[in-house]
C-alpha cells in the first residue's frame, strides 16, 4: 500500500470514529428537595398560579429570600391530592389558583426578621390596616417555623369559569384594604372571598359572619372541595390549607423555590 493509500484509509477511519461523550453536567448546588417533590403545574397544568412571595406584592413588599422562581412545590401527595380537587372544582365551572406553596425555612425567617424591623410598612395599609405588624406572631397570622415548610401546605382560592384575564399588580397605584369591597380591592382575578389573600384581619376567619353572603358561599364552596380532597384548613385564614396525611409532618425544609432544587 502506497504512503497515499494509507493516509487515505487513516482520515477514512478519524470520519468515521464516534464522536467523544459531552462533559457531565455540573451537580446543582445547594439543598435538594426530597425525591417525591413536584412542581403542581407539571402533575396537572390546568391549576393557575400567582406566586406572591417571588414577587413585590405581598405584605413584605419584595420578593422573599427563597423564591428565585415562581412555582408551586408540593409534596407528590399533596400534589395528586389537589389534582382530584382540581378535577371536582372544574365539574363545578370553577378553578383552582395557589397563591403559595412549599415555603423554605429561609422565607419564614425572612418574614420574622420583617416583623421585628421597627416601624410599619407601605404593605401596612393593604394586608394589616387593623393589626399591627408587631402584633401579626401574636395573632396568628405569621409563624415560624411554618406548615409550608414541610410541603404539603398550599394557600389558595377559586377563579370561576371562564376565567377572566388576570390582572397585574398597579404598583404605582395607592394600596387598598384588602378589607374593602372586591370593586375597591386590588383586582383578583378570584371569585369574592370577603378579603383578599394574606389579609391579616378578623375578616379572614373562615367562618367570619361580617361579610356578604356571597363571600361566605365562596368559602364554604372551597372548604367542601378542599375537605373533601384530604386537607384541613386554618381557621383564621380562608385560604390555607394542609394535607391531613402529610408525609413529612415533622420536618421543615429549607430548598429554594426553583426547578433546579427538584429531582
Amino acid at each position: 500500500m502506497t504512503l497515499v493509500a494509507v493516509a487515505a484509509a487513516t482520515v477514512l477511519t478519524a470520519c468515521h470514529r464516534p464522536p467523544p461523550p459531552p462533559p457531565p453536567a455540573p451537580a446543582p448546588s445547594g439543598p435538594r428537595a426530597p425525591a417525591d417533590v413536584v412542581v403542581l403545574t407539571d402533575v396537572d397544568p390546568t391549576v393557575r398560579t400567582d406566586i406572591r412571595y417571588a414577587t413585590a406584592h405581598n405584605f413584605v413588599g419584595r420578593p422573599l429570600d427563597g423564591y428565585p422562581e415562581p412555582l408551586c412545590l408540593l409534596t407528590r401527595a399533596a400534589a395528586e391530592a389537589l389534582r382530584r380537587v382540581q378535577a371536582a372544582a372544574l365539574a363545578d365551572g370553577h378553578t383552582l389558583k395557589v397563591y403559595d406553596c412549599y415555603r423554605p425555612q429561609r422565607a419564614a425567617d425572612d418574614m420574622v426578621a420583617w416583623a421585628g424591623q421597627p416601624g410599619e410598612s407601605a404593605g401596612a395599609v393593604e394586608f394589616h390596616p387593623r393589626v399591627p405588624k408587631s402584633e401579626l406572631f401574636a395573632e396568628g397570622y405569621l409563624g415560624a417555623p411554618t406548615a409550608h415548610s414541610r410541603g404539603s401546605t398550599v394557600d389558595l382560592t377559586l377563579v370561576r369559569l371562564p376565567a377572566p384575564t388576570p390582572s397585574r399588580y398597579p404598583s404605582a397605584a395607592p394600596p387598598v384594604p384588602c378589607t374593602a369591597p372586591p370593586q375597591r380591592r386590588y383586582p383578583d382575578d378570584s371569585v369574592d372571598m370577603g378579603t383578599g389573600f394574606d389579609c391579616f384581619d378578623p375578616l379572614a376567619a373562615t367562618a367570619a359572619t361580617d361579610i356578604s353572603r356571597a363571600a361566605r358561599a365562596n368559602r364554604a364552596l372551597l372548604r367542601r372541595l378542599m375537605t373533601d380532597g384530604g386537607f384541613v384548613n386554618y381557621d383564621r385564614e380562608w385560604w390555607h390549607y394542609r394535607l391531613a396525611d402529610e408525609p413529612y409532618p415533622d420536618t421543615y425544609f429549607d430548598f429554594p423555590v426553583s426547578r433546579s432544587a427538584v429531582r
